[in-house]
């Protein structure tokens, strides 16, 4: 019972601090900063580490039980993976290709927007109308597909960047295969927790800016798509360079 109480307790809390590494909060960063709701914030890092969780799963579940050994190249791929994703995210945040994208796609589907007629004011004739879903009495409805897509991708390809070492890590400690799929299970529960309380804290100076202060706000946007460029290339740069995926003889530790 304590040994199974331990288990628990420690693969939790590591999940927790496991969400706050800087690759995972740039990411999640560039996608709250457009966010003006505590809710829709939280429900991102729930979706990030809901992602990040089913592919540790998934990953730690074959090396455990079906024993797979990652070549090293495979590994820094997985890797690099993580910083490619950074400089995308970082570049549509800058350039504002995603809100693009959303209206297209809401023209598209009639999700936001609809063509009728109103009245002209003290006449009989009619004019054709297009609601936006941004003026005064415009419904907007839900997009909950391209919204829930963008988090949860971005976990799944951090869980393939980090699944291999943290499932190493665990079972150098817990020999049994039962307990040590256990742990991941948990961590990855500790991960979701984790990831919820960092996007809602993140956002919260972006729903304070966002009303009253659109300068600042776009100032703190371009601040979050900038990071997320050069950190992504930094990462590229580290794992094709000096860790050798680019070379003939890479190396590979994981981490």
């Amino acid at each position: 019972m304590l040994s199974a109480l331990s288990i628990v307790t420690l693969g939790f809390f590591l999940g927790m601090r496991h969400a706050t590494d800087a690759d995972h909060v740039v990411a999640v960063s560039t996608i709250v900063s457009r966010e003006r709701s505590i809710w829709r914030a939280a429900g991102i890092g729930a979706l990030w580490g809901v992602g990040h969780t089913l592919t540790i799963l998934a990953v730690g579940g074959a090396i455990i039980f079906l024993k797979w050994e990652i070549p090293p190249r495979i590994g820094l791929s997985m890797e690099l993976a993580v910083g490619v994703m950074l400089v995308l995210l970082g570049l549509l945040n800058l350039t504002g290709i995603v809100d693009s994208t959303k209206r297209s796609l809401a023209l598209v589907r009639g999700w936001r927007a609809w063509l009728h007629w109103h009245p002209f004011a003290g006449g009989g004739r009619l004019a054709p109308h297009v609601h936006d879903g941004n003026g005064p009495g415009d419904v907007r409805p839900e997009r909950g597909g391209f919204r829930s897509l963008r988090p949860f991708a971005i976990g799944v390809v951090h869980g393939l960047a980090g699944s291999a070492a943290i499932t190493l890590l665990v079972l150098a400690t817990i020999r049994n295969s039962v307990w040590a799929a256990a742990y991941l299970l948990v961590f990855g529960v500790g991960t979701v927790a984790g990831m919820v309380a960092i996007t809602t804290t993140i956002a919260l100076p972006f729903m304070v800016t966002g009303e009253r202060f659109v300068k600042p706000n776009r100032r703190l946007q371009v601040v979050t798509g900038l990071l997320s460029v050069g950190f992504g290339l930094f990462l590229a740069y580290k794992i094709g360079f000096v860790n050798g995926l680019f070379s003939a003889s890479p190396t590979w530790t994981p981490q």
